[in-house]
């Protein structure tokens, strides 16, 4: 903590813009160019990969879900928010074939699985997925969390995260007692959990993601928060607008690119291709830019205030504090330069295409 030696970056097994660049080697030549290397908490032992939770390392880029990063800033982690990404991610409900289960209103008086308490709130973060995201499907039915009856299964809490995590090893929390028969319906959502879901032959009974109120699946990962420690930001403004530089030229570069994505998604989420296509559909691919609009933040907020609610959190989180606007303009305006300098649209513009 006493000085900046290496840069970390960390992040879900999920599509995400940052995760491309490193793929492609720019976050590399990014870092080499100030003297710096980079390593992937991803790659290191659990002392270091703890801090995927606690965001206690100076050095380190986090792209992941907000659970974690909510639960540690409540904690008073030293973090600021640069940047939110929303990507539609097969959040389902998944229930047996012959269950009768096949609406958001028949879920009423069904055993869900409810993911247990880890050692810490942040870690804690499938069952937090779980509960909000059954909230927001029987919310489709005119049913609350009381009109259902939890069953509290098992939960391993951190798959994706240190060289101990094992290729392949996640299991998706509640998907064995759905097969076994001990619950009725299963939150899930992601690649690994679409692919389990077929090797059981369970079925989906509400897609989160069919609903025109992103309201409704407000989750771990929608919006994903990008975030660093404020120490970084404020000795080293430079190398988080070159972090996000990069990120937004992946998210460029990702639109024309599909199948390569699509190849290091299944490496990321240690899924098969045909897993990946149904977990992450449609034009996923041109909505990889992150921003900190005004619609983002209060999205955000609705999770924190759930996570809240709950006893997600030790306390409130005020977003607006937290956010740092700064260096995603700067990294635009870097991007925008050097693209009028090639003669080329700038990433402004970009965006402005794909959001029309």
């Amino acid at each position: 903590m006493s000085s900046l030696d290496k840069i970390w970056y960390t992040r879900c097994p999920v599509p995400t813009a940052s995760g491309l660049a490193h793929n492609q080697g720019w976050l590399k030549e990014e870092f080499q160019v100030a003297g710096l290397d980079i390593g992937i908490l991803q790659d290191a032992g659990p002392e270091l990969a703890k801090h995927h939770f606690d965001h206690q390392l100076l050095g380190l880029f986090r792209e992941g879900g907000n659970v974690p990063a909510l639960a540690a800033r409540s904690a008073g982690a030293p973090t600021r928010l640069i940047g939110l990404t929303w990507i539609e991610e097969w959040q389902s409900i998944l229930v047996r074939a012959d269950s009768g289960i096949t609406g958001a209103a028949d879920l009423a008086g069904a055993r869900v699985a409810l993911p247990a308490w880890a050692e810490t709130r942040a870690k804690s973060f499938p069952r937090a997925m779980a509960l909000h995201g059954i909230k927001g499907a029987l919310s489709q039915g005119g049913l609350t969390l009381d009109d259902v009856i939890f069953v509290e299964v098992a939960a391993q809490s951190s798959p994706s995260v240190g060289r101990d995590a094992g290729d392949r090893a996640f299991s998706w929390p509640g998907i064995a007692e759905l097969a076994r028969g001990e619950v009725d319906a299963v939150y899930a959502k992601g690649a690994r959990a679409a692919e389990q879901a077929k090797e059981i032959g369970a079925v989906v009974a509400v897609d989160l993601d069919a609903h025109p109120d992103r309201r409704t699946r407000v989750n771990n990962g929608t919006p994903r928060p990008i975030t660093v420690h404020e120490r970084l930001l404020d000795e080293h403004p430079d190398l988080v607008v070159g972090f996000l530089a990069q990120t937004l030229r992946a998210a460029d570069w990702a639109p024309g690119n599909l199948g390569r994505v699509r190849e290091i998604l299944a490496g990321e989420t240690r899924s098969g291709t045909d897993a990946v296509t149904t977990a992450y559909r449609g034009d996923f691919h041109h909505s990889l830019h992150p921003d900190l609009s005004p619609e983002r933040l209060e999205l955000l907020r609705i999770q924190k205030d759930f996570l809240l609610i709950h006893g997600f959190l030790d306390a409130d989180v005020d977003i607006d504090a937290w956010a740092a606007p700064e260096p995603l303009e700067l990294a635009r305006k870097r991007l925008d330069a050097q693209a009028g300098r090639n003669g080329l649209p700038g990433v402004t513009q970009t965006a402005e295409v794909v959001a029309r």
